[in-house]
């Protein structure tokens, strides 16, 4: 009798095969590793508070290979079902015009003038775009708009 290796088509099915299941790497068919991405392995399991360390310390040795990755996380983590809610940005801001204006006040890159912004916050802001010219109404929208 032959046993049929299990097929693991998406990132959730890794994880729970890596948190839950814990098959064996003979139980997984060959074409499931195609699927296995260690990239969004680590950045999932390094979600949960709980396995923080143990995603550090897994990319710090630095396995070459997908069954290597697998394996471990397999054998150091616990066997249990887990929710791992990804975390998003929320400091997430739209600085894009205002950063126009800053970057040419300031004449550097956008990019540049993008980490000026939290750091002048709102009344730094406002002093450039007043020496820059900028209606009053006009500021206050730019003001707004990127949530300073």
């Amino acid at each position: 009798m032959t046993q049929k290796n299990k097929e693991i088509t998406n990132i959730w099915g890794w994880l729970n095969e890596i948190t839950l299941y814990k098959s064996s790497l003979e139980e997984i068919s060959q074409e499931s590793w195609n699927n296995f991405n260690s990239y969004m392995i680590h950045r999932y399991l390094s979600m949960d508070i709980g396995y923080i360390d143990i995603v550090n310390y897994v990319q710090k040795i630095n396995p070459q290979s997908k069954k290597q990755i697998y394996s471990i996380y397999r054998e150091m983590l616990p066997k249990k079902k887990v929710y791992l809610k990804y975390v998003k940005n929320e400091n997430k801001k739209n600085y894009k015009e205002v950063a126009e204006y800053i970057a040419d006040y300031l004449e550097c890159g956008l990019g540049e003038a993008d980490e000026y912004i939290p750091i002048l916050q709102d009344h730094g802001v406002r002093g450039i775009l007043w020496n820059m010219g900028v209606e009053e109404d006009e500021t206050e929208k730019l003001i707004k708009k990127a949530k300073l």
